[in-house]
């Protein structure tokens, strides 16, 4: 009997005998209301009619504690459809399998009969969504929570500031958001977030099992400062590499005190022997830290090109146990695992190629617990054929589908097993990236890829984690995509199914 297809894939899936469930205007969902209102939602919008609620009901939602964080188990005959969370997140997933699992018969929606017990590979699944290149709305933030929490992630990483902008208001340094917001890269309009805007982001994703990892980059990545505090910043670095990314992206080069358009990297950094850079960091992560419930706070630490690698140790070692001494994790991109005195609970986050270069693996190895985002596979911004108007390349050339499909976590740094790995995040950066529109076509279906990384069994450990079955099985995604008001590009590469 043919398997119906799911992404991610389940780590436990088996058809059963008999006749599908069929909904109707008879079926009533029952349990626990938070699930009860997310499957009413994902069900009216998937079939255009919403099922009633009660208490028997056909369709029934529980929290049952005892199994594994995140898990669920999901059982349904032609009589009814139990799904039974170990947790209110586990019962949420089950609720998103549920959505996956609707298919029309006819002029009816049914869902087959089926058993599934399912748990993530990772406790850390995430998306990070880059709001310094190009301002996004909190409404466009949201709807990538809707997005990325129906696929099983449960982090969304914030890049709040960089070359570009500031974009998160700060009441101890208030000229950033008054004075470095307003750019985005190629002199578009730019933005920032309110505290209470923050604050509903935050609530947003909560809702949806989602923490929010918020990250202030530094000491690179920093030149938006300068028009707010330029007391803190060094004069910028420019090499003729600079110059060649200007002369093929365009925009000026960069000037202090003047707002930054262009696409160029590691030309900024804070004043590392000064003081008044480590009071800045103080005051800004504690103020983050106090606006964010969840357990991370980022703080960048990537390509500091124009800071000595003494200097640069130096900096991410004191910020690091800034972060964790106010009682925050703190996560750092893979170059601060070169620092000796890194605070030990700090996280990596490892950017370099599925296969390492540059001594990029060593550093990574630093580090208690690393989070991967191999660019050449999983960095959602990088063109995803050679024609596409959007996106880069820098990252070995354009990201198929496919390869962004096909790799293995626990391959990719010799010597780091799964309990080396907290999990993996598909980072979407947004020097092309303007709006929502932009999102979904670069995103989708490449999304779904990561998100099986992240929760589904090593590739070693299921016949059905191959190119081949996940190609047929996002393929079936469309029509639910689309319900949903997802913009996904008809990817050549996937067989997609389509519903009359």
């Amino acid at each position: 009997m043919t398997l119906p297809p799911l992404v991610p894939l389940p780590a436990s899936i088996a058809s059963t005998d008999g006749a599908p469930f069929r909904l109707g205007a008879d079926t009533v969902v029952s349990g626990d209301r938070d699930a009860a209102a997310a499957l009413v939602s994902l069900l009216e919008a998937r079939t255009g009619t919403a099922p009633g609620d009660g208490e028997d009901g056909s369709i029934e939602l529980r929290i049952e504690k005892g199994g594994a964080p995140e898990s669920y188990v999901l059982a349904a005959d032609d009589a009814s459809i139990v799904v039974t969370g170990a947790d209110p997140a586990g019962l949420f997933y089950g609720v998103q399998t549920l959505g996956q699992l609707v298919r029309p018969d006819g002029a009816a929606w049914v869902v087959p009969a089926v058993r599934i017990e399912d748990a993530p590979r990772f406790a850390y699944r995430g998306v990070m969504l880059d709001v310094a290149r190009h301002f996004q709305t909190v409404d466009t933030v949201k709807a990538y929570i809707d997005r990325a929490s129906g696929l099983k992630f449960n982090a969304l990483h914030l890049h709040l500031s960089d070359d570009q902008s500031w974009r998160l208001q700060l009441d101890s340094r208030p000229l950033l958001t008054e004075l470095s917001s307003s750019s985005s890269v190629g002199g578009d309009p730019g933005g920032f977030y309110t505290k209470a805007d923050y604050a509903d982001i935050v609530a947003y994703a909560a809702d949806h099992h989602m923490i929010v990892v918020p990250e202030f980059d530094m000491p690179s990545h920093t030149h938006a400062i300068t028009l707010a505090y330029p007391e803190l910043m060094e004069e910028p670095v420019i090499d003729d590499h600079m110059r060649e990314i200007a002369a093929s992206h365009g925009g000026e080069l960069p000037v202090n005190g003047v707002d930054y358009d262009g696409m160029a990297v590691g030309f900024s950094s804070l004043k590392i022997q000064d003081e008044a850079t480590y009071d800045f960091a103080a005051d800004a992560f504690g103020e983050l830290a106090a606006m964010t419930p969840g357990p991370y706070l980022h703080f960048g630490g990537d390509e500091s090109l124009a800071t000595s690698d003494e200097d640069f140790d130096e900096f991410v070692s004191r910020v690091s146990e800034i972060i964790s001494n106010l009682g925050k994790i703190p996560v750092a991109w893979h170059e601060a695992g070169s620092a000796k005195d890194l605070a030990d609970d700090t996280v990596g986050q490892y950017w370099g190629f599925v296969t390492p270069t540059d001594g990029m693996d060593d550093k990574a190895r630093a580090f208690a617990q690393v989070i991967l985002s191999p660019a050449d596979a999983i960095y959602l911004d990088m063109k995803p054929t050679a024609s596409s108007d959007l996106g880069l390349t820098w990252a070995n050339g354009p990201t198929s589908v496919e390869r962004s499909y096909s790799w293995e976590p626990s391959a990719v740094i010799e010597g780091l097993d799964d309990g080396d790995i907290l999990g993996v995040e598909a980072p979407l950066w947004t020097e092309t990236i303007k709006n929502l529109d932009d999102i979904d076509a670069m995103a989708f279906p490449r999304i779904a890829a990561a998100a099986e990384a992240a929760w589904s069994p090593a590739t070693t450990e299921s016949e059905l984690r191959t190119w081949q079955s996940f190609r047929e099985r996002v393929g079936a995604m469309g029509p639910l995509w689309t319900s949903l008001g997802i913009g996904f590009p008809a990817s050549d590469e996937i067989p997609w199914v389509t519903e009359e």
